[in-house]
């Protein structure tokens, strides 16, 4: 039996929930929720680590009501700064490799090309400078670290884009959906099965002494606007017998749909680095959200 000991934080998180299953090949896995594992107080984050003594650490958990954060400034840093430091600090006094998620909200989306890892980031709301802040977090604690950046995460359960599309569309004539927005709209599953086999080259990179921390960007291939996925989104239902009620889905600029936190225009990640590293071509955004969708009608 495998006695490496993994520790996975926010285990009810979309991209958590999916952790939980993906990584019980690896080892023994401790997951944890909000009310075992509250990362708005990271006080008693060092505890939790030293009693658990895990080998690895995949922090899951976020902040991640991005309008909100906008008010919210203190707790949207205490969840995605400060407590990934805290459990990155702990991880590397316990000799553990840490696994964090980070996000395109660090970029402010002007760069015409996709961005990759080495781009300035910049973020332009408060939930992407705390986001940002718990990356340099990581990186300053000491710990060997993995950093995976993804963007537009969904998935058949949880509160995400895909499920409130679904909604809507059974309710309304007519959806009003961004078009200047463009994205790799990513399955949280494809998320925890990338991160699984990720980690399995790491640890045996790091039980020879080959591993070297890094920040890789990981989302699905391709890309589509919100409009785009929202229509790919009501089709696909459609496709497996959803009785919709909506028929049109108008495209909106970003300024006819304001909101509290700015969006980047371009939230396109380059999956090069990944895919080069690790070997593993990732599948297309709508392959996955076909995927996503029959869970969800099947």
């Amino acid at each position: 039996m495998n006695s490496l000991r993994i520790l996975l934080t926010g285990a009810n998180g979309q991209v958590g929930w999916e952790l939980a299953r993906t990584l019980i090949p690896l080892g023994h896995v401790t997951a944890l929720d909000r009310s075992t594992c509250d990362l708005s107080k990271p006080d008693a984050l060092t505890a939790l680590v030293n009693a658990l003594k895990p080998d690895v650490i995949v922090n899951a958990a976020a902040y991640t009501a991005v309008d909100t954060a906008e008010k919210d400034v203190d707790a949207a840093m205490a969840i995605n700064a400060h407590a990934p430091g805290v459990l990155a600090a702990a991880a590397h006094k316990c000799g553990a490799l840490f696994v964090h998620y980070s996000t395109d909200y660090v970029f402010d989306g002007t760069k015409v090309e996709a961005y990759t890892e080495t781009d300035p980031p910049n973020p332009a709301s408060a939930y992407g400078r705390s986001k940002l802040a718990g990356e340099e977090a990581v990186r300053a604690s000491g710990a060997d670290y993995l950093i995976f950046r993804t963007s537009w995460v969904y998935a058949a359960r949880g509160k995400n884009f895909l499920k409130t599309m679904l909604r809507l569309a059974g309710e309304r004539d007519e959806l009003r959906v961004v078009a200047d927005q463009f994205g790799a709209p990513t399955w949280a599953r494809l998320i925890a099965q990338s991160t699984t086999l990720a980690l399995q080259h790491e640890l045996a990179q790091r039980k020879e002494g080959n591993f070297k921390s890094a920040t890789f960007n990981l989302t699905a291939a391709g890309e589509t606007s919100w409009h785009g996925f929202a229509s790919a989104i009501i089709a696909a239902a459609r496709a497996r017998g959803a009785a919709l009620k909506c028929s049109t889905i108008v495209p909106l600029t970003t300024a006819e749909y304001p909101l509290p936190a700015a969006r980047p225009a371009n939230s396109r990640l380059s999956g090069i680095k990944f895919a080069q590293h690790y070997g593993l071509e990732m599948p297309a955004w709508d392959s996955c959200m076909q995927l996503c969708v029959s869970e969800i009608y099947q």
